[in-house]
């Protein structure tokens, strides 16, 4: 952000704005959210500095990543957000997470992968955030891995419609998994390293506890849904094996 900086670094907001390109408006509405520090008043106008800045870079890097503004400003009280080493274990953090291959289909390449046309169910998947329009008719699959397994499941002949009513609920107990493990993290990884002040020595360490953690994560998730679907199993079959052996017997 090439600032053109007073005597000692501080900056009106409308020199701010002509830099950052950011309107003087979105700069106040910013402030007004709690995600930029109020200014610096002198004789009655206010200046921002190289905090400001930093954190308006920060802003603007994690919209261009998709990051929603109430999500960057839980960020922000959850990690101060305005140091170089915050915004790379943000991105770290993403790129583990949240950062897939996204590709460009066709309306008809669509049609054609999922055996139907039908415009609801492809409206049902915008909602969904599983596709995002790019123009009259070409979409981005957000998650090309789950929209592959949207696909075989239409292979093995389970309808589109009802794959999706199995994604909208898998993401529903998604979101309360991602809490747990979140609040998880933010209790006993987290916390420690801000109360000791975040030695730079220790960012390392925590990048590699975050990437160790994302793996602890996938096995115990995988390991927990496995034993709920095999109990699950066992009662399912046993009720209906029961409920037939006495029907055979009523006879």
């Amino acid at each position: 952000m090439g600032v053109d900086e007073g005597d000692d670094g501080w900056v009106t907001i409308d020199r701010l704005a002509q830099a950052s390109g950011v309107t003087v408006r979105n700069l106040r509405a910013y402030q007004s959210r709690g995600l930029l520090p109020p200014p610096q008043v002198r004789a009655r106008t206010g200046f921002y500095g190289p905090e400001h800045r930093a954190r308006l870079e920060l802003i603007q890097d994690l919209q261009a990543e998709g990051v929603k503004l109430d999500t960057v400003k839980k960020l922000f009280e959850t990690t101060g957000g305005s140091t170089e080493q915050v915004l790379t274990f943000i991105r770290t953090v993403r790129r583990l997470f949240g950062d897939h291959d996204r590709s460009i289909v066709s309306a008809e390449e669509l049609a054609e992968r999922f055996a139907t046309s039908d415009p609801r169910l492809r409206d049902r998947a915008l909602r969904l955030g599983l596709l995002r329009q790019v123009s009259d008719d070409q979409y981005e699959e957000v998650l090309p891995q789950l929209t592959g397994i949207g696909q075989s499941l239409v292979g093995l002949g389970i309808p589109l419609d009802r794959s999706l009513d199995v994604v909208e609920q898998l993401r529903r107990h998604a979101d309360g998994i991602a809490k747990v493990y979140v609040q998880l993290f933010l209790d006993e990884v987290w916390k420690p390293f801000d109360d000791s002040g975040r030695p730079d020595d220790q960012w390392p360490r925590l990048h590699q506890t975050i990437t160790q953690l994302r793996d602890v994560w996938a096995e115990a998730l995988l390991a927990v849904v496995g034993l709920a679907v095999s109990e699950r199993l066992d009662v399912t079959f046993g009720r209906d094996l029961t409920r037939n052996v006495r029907t055979r017997e009523a006879t």
